[in-house]
């Protein structure tokens, strides 16, 4: 989803529809990925870590049917990368709202909660029609999952989480995203479903393949 295309009414409405229609695996593509048509080239790359591993970052935002949609395909991915890519989540923050649920995330990943409450606050937005756009509504999420309501305030209105979020906000304006989901890779690179929906994570492979010379 698009910044610049975002209104609250389109999301709502294309809620339901995402959750009632999720792609599964696309096939293997037979081509190899085309830069300008598969995937971006960062027009200024990222400074490079030489860590030994491959940087791979998925920007989405909950609010996002698209991202919700992405989710069917990109978990079972991300459960078989090998040990030397190093995958994480960084939600995008655009807007006031984008930075509420920002801060969801980063609450879970605080209290090493995201393995349990990521697909659930991914549900709760999108099969159950129930935003959280305020604390209120992110304490009363805790306790319906049965979950320590102080720990997840602290979490929640920390230092920790609000350094991650000036970070993400950092991290996607280097990468240049204008929207999500979109997936960045090693600093140099950016592909999305809607820039290649067929194969989109084949892309991936492609481009990580081509970064461990370098990591």
């Amino acid at each position: 989803m698009n910044r610049r295309d975002f209104s609250l009414q389109v999301v709502v409405g294309a809620a339901g529809l995402a959750a009632l229609s999720v792609p599964g695996p696309a096939p293997a593509s037979a081509r190899a990925p085309v830069e300008g048509t598969d995937y971006k080239k960062l027009e200024t790359p990222l400074p490079e870590a030489k860590t030994g591993r491959v940087e791979v970052i998925e920007f989405f935002w909950y609010g996002c049917p698209h991202c919700y949609a992405f989710e069917p395909t990109i978990e079972p991915w991300i459960a078989k990368l090998p040990a030397d890519v190093n995958f994480h989540r960084v939600p995008a923050v655009f807007n006031a709202r984008w930075a509420t649920h920002a801060q969801i995330y980063f609450t879970w990943e605080t209290l090493g909660l995201v393995d349990t409450m990521h697909a659930k606050t991914f549900d709760r937005f999108h099969k159950q029609d129930k935003p959280i756009n305020s604390e209120d509504d992110m304490l009363a999420f805790a306790r319906e999952s049965g979950l320590d309501t102080a720990k997840v305030k602290e979490a929640w209105e920390g230092f920790v989480v609000n350094t991650k979020m000036t970070q993400a906000g950092r991290l996607a304006e280097a990468y240049a995203i204008d929207g999500v989901p979109t997936i960045g890779i090693h600093g140099r690179y950016t592909t999305a479903p809607s820039l290649d929906g067929a194969d989109c994570l084949g892309a991936t492979d492609t481009l990580i393949a081509q970064m461990r010379k370098i990591a």
